[in-house]
């Protein structure tokens, strides 16, 4: 499963179809659509090799003068880690970020078929 970020907010069904199905098949694809997922997207496929493909392919790629970004989504990851913490304990003046990781749930379901 890959996690995209800085996509254009108007991004349809069919564009994000004509970008990421070139390399493999999609499983499914959740667009953000609420104020604080809109620009990213979870894209599945069958496969993590599939995925590694369209990352080395695509991460980086512009569409409407946005450059994507894209990372293997781990929910272990987007939680913040200890170590991110124990930093941000050390550095004085750091502001402490409210807003908490997005959730698949936040996600509009874009399913094949």
């Amino acid at each position: 499963m890959l996690y995209i970020r800085n996509l254009p907010f108007n991004i349809s069904r069919d564009e994000m179809y004509d970008i990421f199905d070139k390399y493999s098949v999609i499983r499914q694809i959740r667009i953000g659509t609420n104020k604080d997922t809109r620009g990213t997207a979870f894209v599945v496929y069958e496969d993590i090799y599939n995925a590694k493909t369209v990352v080395d392919h695509l991460s980086g790629f512009n569409v409407a003068n946005r450059y994507l970004t894209m990372l293997y989504y781990q929910q272990a990851n987007m939680a913040r880690s200890p170590t991110r913490r124990r930093r941000r304990k050390r550095l004085p003046g750091c502001r402490r970020s409210t807003a908490s990781p997005p959730k698949i749930s936040d996600f509009s379901d874009r399913s094949s078929g």
